[in-house]
């Protein structure tokens, strides 16, 4: 009977996708390059020196992620004011990410993780087999290193979140 327990456990234990992984606070965040919603390459290397809100959304044109990405829009000013760059990033399409920048005007660039291999490594996916990415945003500092990670992101509040930690960052400083 144990040996029966014990086997449904290690086949029910490799069913289960592991646990995204999120990258620590202070850490080095990993060196990326996609593309944007208008098929431009945009890496790590070309925000070297300033600070971005990195927030990655499940799927363009859907409920949670418009309200967050309507709430990132609406404080813009706010965070064009503090130096930080916002770049929303899924699993979509460029063609796609371009029809939600149209729709909902916003002025940041979406970017395509389509192969899902940052994903992966910054805890959004679990594996290059998942639909949509992780609900999850990385505030990273000018010096490349995680100011905040974000694993439970509500959409309305997310904007005011970040905008509030980087003050209290740059208070310290």
């Amino acid at each position: 009977m144990h040996r029966i327990l014990l086997g449904a456990g290690l086949l029910l234990a490799c069913a289960l996708p592991a646990s995204a992984q999120m990258i620590a606070k202070g850490a080095a965040f990993p060196a990326w390059n996609l593309q944007d919603h208008t098929d431009k390459s945009v890496s790590s290397t070309d925000l070297a020196g300033k600070p971005y809100l990195l927030w990655y959304y499940p799927a363009a044109l859907t409920p949670g992620c418009t309200t967050e990405g309507r709430e990132l829009r609406d404080r813009s000013e706010e965070y064009k004011a503090a130096g930080i760059e916002v770049l929303g990033v899924s699993f979509d399409a460029p063609a796609a990410n371009q029809r939600f920048v149209e729709t909902e005007s916003f002025p940041f660039r979406l970017l395509s993780d389509s192969d899902k291999t940052l994903a992966i490594e910054v805890g959004a996916a679990t594996s290059s087999s998942q639909g949509y990415a992780k609900r999850i945003s990385y505030l990273v500092g000018a010096d490349g290193n995680v100011i905040e990670a974000y694993d439970d992101v509500k959409p309305a509040e997310h904007a005011a979140q970040v905008l509030a930690d980087f003050g209290s960052v740059e208070a310290k400083e």
